[in-house]
């Protein structure tokens, strides 16, 4: 069985209308696992990244093993009040509701080519919040790699306004 077929479909998660895609069942399968960070090596090796951004939680736990691979380094997107410390920080629309993203104040970004990591592209909201931190910083984003993309939710369209490339492993 492949990492796909290991995708848990949850309805009316986390509001009702939402279908959630979980994807820790694919982290709990050691060939799916090695499967799947296979496939996001494939597509972010080429873009040569020096560091790797990922929004809280799921997009840290694809992102960190896969920065080992690429010998880069990561940069944690957290909520609000999860670090101390001077924060840069970003406000923006979820497709339920609204929130906030902040990195630590000082982070070395400045030129350095940064690909956005997360587990599943919907509205975009949370990435393109990331890419505008990754960019406050001093970054230059130059991709963004999702394992699931859910096309009709219109998250493409959003980045299609950057100059990065969009890479989705599965369309959902």
């Amino acid at each position: 069985m492949g990492w796909t077929q290991l995708i848990r479909v949850i309805p009316n998660f986390p509001v009702p209308g939402v279908l959630f895609r979980d994807i820790l069942p694919v982290m709990a399968d050691p060939a799916g696992f090695q499967d799947c960070l296979g496939t996001l090596e494939a597509m972010v090796r080429p873009l040569n990244p020096n560091v790797l951004m990922a929004p809280e939680a799921r997009g840290f736990l694809l992102a960190a093993p896969l920065a080992d691979r690429l010998k880069t380094g990561v940069v944690p997107v957290r909520k609000p009040g999860k670090l101390p410390g001077p924060v840069l920080s970003q406000s923006y629309a979820l497709e339920y509701g609204e929130s906030r993203l902040e990195i630590e104040e000082g982070q070395e970004l400045q030129g350095q080519r940064v690909v956005i990591v997360d587990d599943v592209l919907a509205t975009g909201g949370t990435v393109v919040a990331t890419a505008e931190l990754a960019e406050q910083a001093g970054g230059v984003v130059v991709g963004f790699v999702f394992l699931i993309e859910l096309a009709e939710l219109g998250g493409r369209g959003r980045l299609a306004k950057r100059s990065a490339q969009v890479f989705s492993a599965l369309l959902g």
